[in-house]
């Protein structure tokens, strides 16, 4: 189907072929795929697709390994499952900073204008959740490969909320370096303070700035701590110029490529659910932004995020 075809206000899933074939494998190190027995939310909700057929489209696309991150309580459980059954899938853990302020019992508005969404699993304490996470990744064994999404959102709470978002931020930090994981950064409206609380903990050996948002302060403080910068299709947008010039300003060891699905597709898919199977485009943006060719990108993508994650089975990559 050519793009041409999309009408206008089209709301649905891109085809399954809306996007050629990567000429290597890549993984996608953040997405989150939907769990069994959750009532869908975000885009495509109306007619969704499942994660078994989302990690196939991808795999045919050459997004052969997938990390989804589960950082809603309710999410935990059937996303290890889908680490279990389906191939190529790992999981990050996590309490996201949004729902940390919820599980304190904090009920205030942010910049963004919303009240927040109560809903039943934040009836539990944040110390107890958080003492839950660390026992199930302990035992959850090579199915967990990171811990995230963890940060700080200034965007969706106030002064109360920033406070608790500190304290959970340092403890996900802390969990990070005590069993040797990853860990995945949120960063939204935040950078000053996910930069001076990893620097004031310690950041763990391999910190993930999650869908990089960051100008050239926030580049230099990669480069000068050996962070890593995951890049997603906002890379794609025509606005995002300050965006791109950061990035440009990070060297390709520090790179790594993620859907943040089913939000933030690129740029030819904006306004429609995004997965892992449209990740191509943000790859070959990526490449023709830093003079690379299209294998030279995904061999260099993928070598850093072993580097970062480790290596577990792919899913079969798409005959060439």
């Amino acid at each position: 189907m050519s793009r041409s075809h999309r009408g206008p206000g089209e709301r649905s899933w891109p085809p399954a072929d809306a996007v050629a074939p990567l000429a290597a494998p890549v993984t996608d190190n953040h997405t989150h795929l939907p769990v069994p027995g959750l009532a869908p939310s975000g885009p495509g909700a109306d007619a969704p697709l499942s994660a078994a057929e989302l990690v196939e489209r991808a795999a045919e696309r050459g997004i052969t390994r997938i990390i989804t991150s589960a950082c809603e309580t309710p999410t935990w459980e059937g996303s290890l499952g889908l680490a279990r059954d389906l191939p190529g899938v790992r999981v990050a853990l996590a309490i996201h900073p949004n729902e940390a302020v919820l599980h304190a019992g904090v009920r205030e508005t942010g910049p963004d204008g919303l009240e927040p969404r109560v809903e039943k699993h934040h009836a539990e304490p944040l110390d107890e959740a958080m003492s839950r996470l660390e026992a199930l990744i302990r035992g959850a064994g090579a199915a967990v490969v990171a811990v995230g999404e963890t940060g700080m959102d200034l965007f969706r709470t106030g002064e109360r909320g920033a406070a608790v978002q500190r304290e959970a931020f340092r403890a996900h930090i802390a969990l990070a370096k005590e069993l040797d994981l990853p860990l995945q950064i949120h960063d939204r409206d935040a950078h000053e303070d996910c930069v001076g609380i990893l620097l004031a903990d310690g950041a763990p050996e391999r910190t993930v700035l999650h869908c990089f948002s960051g100008g050239a302060a926030l580049a230099r403080a990669c480069v000068e701590n050996h962070w890593y910068a995951s890049i997603a299709g906002p890379l794609t947008y025509p606005s995002n110029g300050a965006l791109r010039d950061a990035v440009a300003a990070l060297p390709d060891d520090l790179l790594l490529v993620e859907t943040d699905a089913p939000y933030l597709p690129p740029k030819a898919w904006r306004g429609r659910p995004n997965a892992g199977y449209l990740m191509g485009d943000t790859v070959r943006f990526l490449a023709e932004q830093r003079g690379l060719d299209e294998r030279a990108m995904c061999e260099r993508l993928e070598s850093t995020t072993i580097e970062v994650y480790g290596h577990w089975p792919s899913a079969a990559p798409a005959s060439r």
